[in-house]
């Protein structure tokens, strides 16, 4: 991971955490899965494509994921987004439905949400790597000190951010939000093992009217 490229205004906020023992281990035990014939994903070069893509200072709304998808050519260092031309994944699925009902966005034909975040949507992974086929296989490597200290960083320097936590994982992340200088909000998770209780929460709506009022551009959500 050394040769990992971080957008400078990121690698600013986080220089300390890049230094520390446990983010030294986490770099080890990836060179030695791939030495091994592992694969992991998303590839090196986006495995920080959300740091790059929106800069620190750039964040308007954090939507926090639980970790990459774990089958070839999905991941791509974005929460929640893949490739166009891969198939759209059943949670983002979702997420569009509640978009169209919320916003009256068309759905789109295609999974890929850099555009969503070259606005300052910042798409975080709580966990930034996975091993191929093996879900959650990398919770325990370091990768939540590491995400967890990012986003005490931006609650911490940064006001009037809308931070979007879904589901009972990333709803644990509240404690690390400073309430009285942002927004959180909270919902059930878009998979479709939640049975709906996703939609209705108006979460894309409530972002951008809370950004007009910081005088912040609201986003664009089309795609």
């Amino acid at each position: 991971m050394s040769n990992v490229q971080i957008e400078e205004s990121w690698k600013e906020a986080l220089k300390n955490e890049f230094e520390q023992p446990y983010f030294q281990s986490l770099a080890t035990f990836l060179r030695k899965e791939k030495q091994n014939g592992k694969t992991i994903y998303p590839p090196g070069p986006l495995i920080f494509n959300a740091f790059n893509t929106t800069p620190f200072d750039k964040v308007k709304v954090v939507i926090l994921g639980q970790d990459p998808y774990h089958n070839p050519g999905e991941a791509m260092g974005l929460s929640f987004s893949v490739p166009k031309g891969v198939r759209i994944p059943p949670s983002l699925q979702n997420i569009y439905k509640e978009l169209k009902e919320g916003l009256g966005i068309p759905i789109p034909n295609h999974g890929d949400l850099t555009h969503w975040a070259e606005q300052g949507v910042f798409l975080l992974n709580a966990m930034l790597t996975v091993e191929r086929n093996k879900p959650r296989s990398h919770q325990k490597i370091g990768w939540q000190t590491f995400t967890d200290a990012v986003i005490r960083r931006l609650s911490d320097q940064r006001e009037g951010l809308v931070f979007m936590l879904w589901g009972g994982f990333a709803r644990q992340k509240k404690q690390l939000i400073d309430g009285s200088k942002h927004l959180v909000l909270e919902a059930a998770h878009p998979s479709p093992l939640a049975g709906g209780a996703f939609f209705g929460s108006r979460h894309f709506s409530k972002a951008n009217e809370y950004l007009k009022k910081q005088g912040k551009e609201p986003v664009d959500w089309r795609l």
